[in-house]
């Protein structure tokens, strides 16, 4: 099983693939999302996306400045405000 996840800024989208798990810099804490996790929305600090490709895997960290994160029937989507290149 692989969730699909999305990195979109107000200029372009950025990623579009199926991974195994992101991990997100929430600002109540940080958290995982994998393939069926129930729908939930929550605004985001500046941090570090960790990409999992696959299970076991070393995380790609990915910065990026404020934003939204939303789990729904689609997989994961992030809204961040930046994306360092």
């Amino acid at each position: 099983m692989a969730l699909h996840f999305e990195l979109v800024t107000p200029a372009k989208l950025v990623r579009s693939e199926d991974v195994h798990m992101v991990v997100v810099p929430g600002t109540e804490g940080d958290f995982g999302v994998l393939e069926g996790h129930a729908p939930v929305m929550s605004t985001i600090r500046d941090g570090a996306l960790q990409v999992f490709r696959t299970e076991g895997g070393q995380p790609e960290n990915i910065e990026i400045r404020g934003g939204f994160a939303e789990v729904g029937e689609n997989g994961l989507t992030v809204l961040a405000e930046h994306v360092e290149a």
